[in-house]
């Protein structure tokens, strides 16, 4: 009997359907004893045993996969490979899925909330309000602001289409792989550098890969090239936002929010946490109960797939392999 170990929580909280489909193809399941992330020691000392890996963002590094002796397979629960160590993976014959398109909308429309709160500043009235405090704070409105998007894939694209009702008085965009065929009614969309997004824009959302490129891609000189009232989201990969430099940028007065979801070690224990016009939330972005469900179910038939010899629906294209050996 085929052995399956479910490192992703919460895991079919929502619906039931993922262990049932895995129960119903005779797999034996053991789901993440921690119940939270685990660290690479931990996931170590669980894997050794497991043919399947259905798995969340959890480092799975050479080490880990060294211990990995029966691991013929990981399904990935969402997009990210930047926790996954793609050559080792090949080198023990180990076939890596993901569900690439499953948390799109969902970590779309968190963004799309980010902005909004930041620009009227509900959050910082939210705890000014629990604290006993009365203040009105004046804000801006979606079509009054210049937004800027750096990566505009499944999910940056997303977020210009949801722009579209709010017209914004200028849109830039910015892709390591320009599609100036993209196309978003009722908005004109700009290609310009990087720079010029952090320089003009007065919202600047990120939505790229963990790469050797992107880390530490928004830094203090990049902070503070944008303008002092200017708000940044990051739903994409902790690492890419440097987040000590955030922090001192923030507590300096510049900026007049930032929204992140993301962490480049989580559970995060920051000293972000002290800024009170800074938005946290717990890597939620996929976390609707439709998308979450979805990713789920879209792993779980996909290691049942691999178990059955089947042809595979979202394994990882080469071009991710090549990418990641170029980043390394």
């Amino acid at each position: 009997m085929a052995r399956a170990l479910i490192t992703t929580v919460p895991f079919a909280d929502k619906d039931p359907l993922p262990l049932e489909l895995l129960k119903q193809a005779g797999v034996n399941y053991v789901i993440n004893p921690y119940n939270k992330k685990l660290t690479a020691s931990e996931l170590a000392e669980l894997i050794p045993e497991f043919d399947v890996l259905i798995a969340g963002t959890e480092d799975i590094n050479a080490s880990v996969l060294e211990k990995a002796h029966n691991l013929k397979f990981i399904s990935r629960v969402g997009i990210g490979l930047d926790s996954v160590d793609l050559t080792t993976a090949r080198k023990k014959n180990i076939k890596v899925s993901y569900t690439s398109d499953a948390p799109a909308a969902a970590v779309a429309e968190l963004t799309l909330g980010h902005i909004l709160t930041l620009l009227r500043s509900s959050h910082v009235s939210n705890l000014q309000m629990h604290n006993g405090n009365w203040h009105r704070y004046f804000g801006r409105r979606l079509a009054k602001v210049t937004v800027g998007i750096i990566g505009t894939g499944r999910i940056g694209s997303r977020v210009l289409q949801h722009l579209s009702g709010f017209t914004p008085e200028r849109v830039l965009v910015h892709d390591i792989k320009p599609d100036t065929q993209l196309k978003i009614p009722g908005v004109n969309l700009e290609w310009v550098s990087k720079e010029e997004i952090f320089e003009h824009a007065d919202v600047v959302s990120i939505h790229v890969p963990l790469t050797r490129t992107t880390r530490n891609m928004v830094d203090k000189q990049i902070l503070l090239s944008m303008k002092p009232d200017a708000v940044i989201i990051n739903t994409s990969r902790g690492g890419i936002v440097n987040e000590k430099d955030l922090f001192d940028v923030l507590e300096s007065g510049h900026l007049s929010g930032a929204a992140i979801d993301v962490f480049e070690k989580e559970p995060y224990d920051g000293p972000l946490r002290q800024i009170e016009k800074c938005i946290l939330t717990a890597h939620m972005g996929s976390m609707s109960v439709d998308c979450r469900t979805r990713m789920e179910i879209e792993a779980t038939e996909e290691a049942i797939r691999f178990l059955k010899g089947e042809t595979l629906l979202g394994e990882v294209p080469e071009s991710e392999y090549e990418e990641q050996m170029r980043n390394k």
